[in-house]
């Protein structure tokens, strides 16, 4: 079910449907900490904005401020200043309430770490988003089953986290991520804690879920093979974007990295 990295041009044809509405757009933004009486300034006037249906990644060297930004888009944390817009809508005027309405209906997660409940089996660990919201068991466990199918866990529905490889338990995190059918999926670096070829199949993965159902997927990584592969890539310095390589640019690299790949045979 896979796609391969060389297709990675298939999410531009999902990007072509909603161009005049992108999905994100951040202007000015900036967020600080106070730390031990001092201001930690993190995010410096970021200016973004996200189309529907875009695939992207976000890289940079460690304290960038690229985690913080996806927690930002992604409502866990609040700027300090500057506007933050998902689907039309100011997220940096919400309440609390409505943000968590907004996050429950719009964002799905995938984090490095798995956060599956050890105590539920695979596929009650997807159900759970949808339960959570009081949705129908019958309805939960229905796309539960259909979204361990896709993403090639069907065989591995009744057992529990701790019976489940690395990767086993990222694909129910993925699935789980989708359950309430996200507009937009953040994933943190969700193969940091991956060997190379389990990580190739997650890629793999992100790509599939993109064709399958139009997903805008935001990947912070610090893997350079899949941040090249994407379609776009926002390159992050000091709290700033440094760089924001798409269309022609993204084509070159990807000529790049077809060029230099060995052969199969």
């Amino acid at each position: 079910m896979g796609v391969s990295h060389g297709a990675a041009g298939t999410p531009q044809q999902g990007q072509a449907k909603s161009m005049s509405e992108p999905l994100v757009v951040i202007e000015k933004l900036y967020k600080s900490f106070e730390h031990m009486g001092r201001t930690l300034e993190v995010l410096r006037g970021i200016d973004l904005t996200i189309q529907e249906g875009e695939v992207l990644s976000i890289v940079g060297p460690s304290g960038a401020g690229k985690s913080t930004l996806l927690h930002c888009i992604g409502t866990l944390d609040l700027p300090t200043a500057g506007s933050l817009r998902l689907a039309g809508e100011e997220l940096t005027k919400m309440s609390s309430a409505r943000l968590a309405v907004v996050r429950n209906r719009m964002i799905g997660f995938i984090f490095q770490f798995h956060h599956l409940l050890p105590e539920f089996t695979a596929l009650e660990n997807v159900m759970m988003p949808g339960l959570i919201q009081r949705r129908s068991k019958k309805e939960m466990e229905r796309r539960a089953a259909a979204l361990l199918t896709e993403v090639g866990m069907a065989h591995r529905a009744t057992h529990r986290p701790g019976e489940l490889s690395g990767g086993e338990q990222q694909r129910v995190a993925v699935a789980r991520a989708l359950s309430l059918e996200p507009k937009l999926l953040l994933a943190d670096e969700p193969t940091g804690n991956l060997d190379s070829a389990t990580s190739e199949s997650i890629h793999e993965l992100f790509f599939d879920i993109n064709r399958r159902h139009g997903t805008t997927i935001i990947v912070v990584t610090h893997n350079p093979g899949f941040a090249e592969s994407m379609p776009r890539v926002v390159r992050m310095k000091d709290g700033q974007v440094e760089r924001d390589e798409q269309g022609a640019h993204a084509a070159e690299r990807r000529a790049r990295a077809a060029a230099s790949a060995p052969v199969s045979g």
